[in-house]
């Protein structure tokens, strides 16, 4: 593993990636913190709502990173033809989606609210925030589903200018908004939710106008939409929708997670939309490296050696436990000066310093377990086995057993998260497991 040219592709992909991770938590930060100042009431709103539209998100990051580890082969294959067909289907779904989860957050607000919750002043602030947002659900799934394609070719870089701009934007949009500032109307959650979706615009024609109008590597057009990819069906099917039914899935479980913790109380809801933010900011070199090696992996296996596949398989994995490691660190270390910005009452404070150093422990895990499940085996093309790691174990163990610690027994905080992300610390051992096994390297035709 002395090939610098392995280095240097590892980092012209992670690196822009970290970096748009530490965007996109900044914004996610200055959100809870200007929305914080607002009253609990609020932050549960906003933190329960967003856990719907993030079903969606999560079905957009499936549909594109399933549809990246078919791209990433081709483009080492250099057959364009099946990498136009690729992202043409995958708009085709991404539409679909989109309007479905618009029309759901648009026309049905307080049902969406009640699922998770039965406090009605924090229903009423999330139906506010959520009639506003939801014209940004289609936006976001296009502008997520092409940021995996241009990351699959090896150009990170125009995903990252485009958070930067939106990063600037979003602030702004939602300092004037939620406060009322420069003549504006002060707006409070429905503010927030106008500024997400002004951001989003932008990232939209920025991300998907480039792709279609400007870029030179895919030369991907408007005409190419009306593709017939017949021929190419059948294996999206058995590449990419896995990775669509296993993130979906998992983004309706992490939904259920919130639902557990809203039966627990409003506090506790409070308590983790802070230790959220914290997390990502810790992992964001591990979430760099692991959708790096997705697309390094594939194009080593389009290549056709797998031998080296499976030496960067390894390094990757090494990467992860480092990582891992390293974001307990942080987290422990960072949790007080945090939880001090946010307007809570002292016992919210409390749940989120337990919440905080149960989350340290998980991350230890976290870094081999991301790097397995969203790069190294995805990218070799074994999404089947992964939807069913994903799925598996959040629903039979994770949630179960939150629902019994939190809601049933009532034990401290730090015993109800560490069950409710126990699917983290299984994922791990079980992925090493298939990696060393050699099995996760799947033929792909093209």
């Amino acid at each position: 593993m002395k090939n610098k040219e392995f280095y240097k592709k590892t980092a012209k992909l992670a690196v822009p990636i970290m970096m748009q991770n530490m965007i996109t938590i900044g914004v996610n930060m200055a959100d809870n913190i200007m929305v914080g100042s607002l009253g609990e009431n609020a932050l549960s709103a906003v933190a329960l709502a967003n856990q719907f539209v993030n079903i969606y998100q999560f079905s957009c990051m499936g549909l594109g990173q399933g549809a990246s580890v078919l791209t990433s082969r081709f483009w080492g294959m250099k057959n364009h033809k099946a990498l136009k067909q690729t992202i043409t289907l995958t708009t085709r779904i991404c539409l679909v989606l989109g309007l479905l989860f618009t029309v759901l957050t648009l026309f049905f607000p307080g049902i969406v609210m009640k699922i998770y919750i039965n406090d009605q002043g924090v229903i009423d602030e999330g139906i506010r925030y959520l009639k506003v947002l939801s014209v940004s659900c289609l936006l976001m799934g296009m502008s997520l589903t092409y940021s995996n394609f241009y990351r699959s070719i090896e150009n990170a870089k125009w995903p990252l200018l485009s958070s930067i701009f939106a990063f600037f934007i979003n602030i702004f949009c939602n300092y004037i908004f939620i406060f009322g500032k420069l003549g504006a109307p002060c707006m409070g959650v429905a503010g927030a939710a106008l500024g997400t979706l002004i951001a989003r615009i932008f990232e939209f024609f920025f991300i998907c106008g480039y792709l279609i109008f400007f870029d030179q590597k895919i030369k991907y057009r408007i005409k190419d939409l009306f593709l017939n990819c017949r021929n190419l069906v059948k294996e999206y099917i058995q590449i990419s929708f896995p990775v669509v039914i296993s993130d979906t899935l998992y983004g309706f479980g992490n939904s259920a997670v919130s639902m557990v913790m809203g039966r627990i109380g409003s506090q506790f809801v409070s308590a983790n939309s802070i230790t959220i933010v914290t997390q990502q900011l810790s992992s964001v070199f591990v979430q760099g490296a692991a959708m790096s090696s997705s697309v390094v992996i594939g194009h080593t296996l389009g290549e056709g050696n797998q031998e080296r596949a499976r030496k960067e398989g390894g390094l990757f994995l090494k990467m992860g436990v480092w990582m891992g490691a390293a974001a307990c660190v942080i987290i422990i270390a960072i949790s007080g000066p945090v939880i001090s910005c946010y307007n809570i009452t002292q016992e919210t404070a409390l749940i989120a310093k337990e919440l905080m150093y149960s989350m340290g422990i998980i991350m230890l895990f976290r870094g081999a377990n991301s790097i397995m499940t969203k790069g190294v085996l995805r990218g070799g093309g074994d999404t089947r086995f992964l939807m069913v790691a994903d799925v598996l174990f959040l629903w039979v163990a994770s949630i179960p057993l939150g629902y019994l610690t939190g809601v049933v027994l009532h034990l401290p905080a730090f015993w109800v998260y560490c069950f409710l992300k126990i699917d983290e610390v299984i994922k791990c051992f079980w992925c090493v497991g298939r990696f060393k096994s050699g099995k996760w390297i799947k033929k792909i035709k093209g």
